[in-house]
């Protein structure tokens, strides 16, 4: 029988407050949802939210995510009262996991040690080498950011503290795929890599099917989307299968061997992944905290009846009931279901509201990657190892780098003419 959690919640606890001033950022603008707000989770809120969290899952493992905003503002001593209220409530035998998403600016050595003996998963936001990092990800100075996330990450390190990157994909970075990627892996010693596609409408809050949404010149093109995942699959798939771990390949690798992704974006309902506000409020997704989104408050209605309510259920199932006729009818829906509804602000050729921005660059990936994705699936189904792909005939290995060298912008685009997904 599965343990996997039945819902996942990330709090806020200094709502969308942050030390930094991303340009990209869609999180920032959420603070006048809470007029005059201090933004600051007080211990009640906190203490309920863990309680609650624990007491709602069933299996030996629960995750306490904290996020922003930027969630080191609260203070060290907030997370050490946090611990304490874990262990509290802790069943007999459960484990509790605390992942933690920041920017590093204030990560110290005394952040670093309670970071390492409490066995936080620490997510750290960076966007590659210096020049594309600091192109967006600026403080509230407008000052670069690159040097202090770096020595953030040394010393994590230095530490051993578990951590994994979070890269956005942007209009910037995405020119660049293989500089991003090797510096990650060859500078960084990063092993454990998302990257998350900027798609920033010019009026956040508007729904993704609102007739002329607007998406701005910071946010990552279909066709650089495409692109960007393709270079960096062709290299991680020639010699790093294994050995680095890109969540969206295994995602899609997911959707090959048991038919289900194991990513929130790339299944049929979604709606288990929630956000709670420092006050209490949750949502029903961390991209849908709007007021027609807020399902209640858990001080006054606990955490599980809000996370399965009628309302959360049918948002989950809106995924696929929404979804164009093409792209019902594409041939990678067993492996998209038109990706995140907040992308989806396009048409379709026939005029059909709901066709996700990402669409073209989503299909040329997995049309690029079928025959290796389905080499390693079948690799897994046979109870073998998929990083046995990278054990090929030479002459094999020459052809597929000749293949990305001879046009390394134009690879794998344009290769098929599916239906729009």
């Amino acid at each position: 029988m599965s343990t996997a959690p039945l819902f996942h919640v990330m709090a806020k606890p200094t709502g969308a407050a942050c030390n930094l001033d991303c340009a990209y950022c869609f999180f920032l603008k959420k603070e006048t949802l809470y007029p005059g707000s201090r933004f600051r989770m007080s211990d009640e809120v906190m203490e309920q939210y863990v309680r609650q969290t624990i007491a709602a899952q069933r299996g030996p493992q629960v995750t306490i995510a904290w996020q922003g905003g930027e969630p080191t503002l609260m203070g060290l001593d907030f997370y050490r009262r946090a611990v304490a209220v874990e262990k509290k409530y802790a069943k007999p035998g459960q484990t509790i996991e605390n992942t933690f998403q920041t920017n590093g600016i204030l990560l110290d050595d005394e952040w670093c040690e309670f970071l390492c003996e409490n066995r936080f998963l620490v997510g750290i936001s960076l966007d590659g080498p210096r020049s594309l990092h600091d192109a967006y990800r600026r403080d509230k100075g407008g000052q670069p950011t690159f040097d202090r996330v770096v020595r953030a990450v040394r010393r994590m390190q230095e530490h051993q503290v578990e951590f994994n990157v979070l890269c956005t994909v942007n209009a910037i970075n995405c020119r660049q795929p293989l500089d991003v990627y090797r510096f990650f892996r060859d500078e960084l010693g990063a092993r454990y890599l998302q990257f998350i596609p900027i798609v920033e409408k010019e009026e956040e809050g508007r729904e993704a099917r609102d007739e002329g949404v607007k998406i701005t010149d910071r946010s990552v093109s279909p066709e650089q989307y495409g692109r960007f995942l393709i270079e960096i699959f062709d290299e991680w798939v020639r010699r790093d299968v294994g050995s680095t771990f890109v969540p969206f390949f295994d995602a899609v690798l997911a959707s090959y061997v048991y038919g289900r992704s194991s990513l929130c974006v790339l299944r049929p309902a979604c709606g288990d992944a929630l956000a709670l506000e420092h006050n209490g409020d949750l949502y029903s997704c961390d991209h849908f905290v709007e007021p027609n989104h807020r399902l209640g408050n858990i001080l006054e209605m606990p955490l599980a009846e809000l996370a399965w309510s009628e309302k959360q259920r049918a948002f989950g199932q809106a995924k696929s009931a929404a979804l164009p006729r093409a792209c019902r009818e594409c041939k990678w829906l067993f492996t998209c279901h038109g990706e995140c509804p907040k992308n989806r602000v396009l048409k379709t050729p026939d005029g059909e509201s709901g066709l996700n921005w990402l669409c073209a660059g989503l299909k040329a990936f997995f049309a690029h990657t079928e025959r290796p994705m389905r080499e390693m699936a079948d690799l897994l189904k046979s109870g073998r190892y998929a990083d046995e792909i990278m054990i090929r005939k030479p002459e094999e290995a020459r052809h597929a780098a000749m293949i990305t060298q001879s046009n390394p912008r134009k690879t794998g685009i344009q290769i098929t003419e599916e239906e729009e997904s």
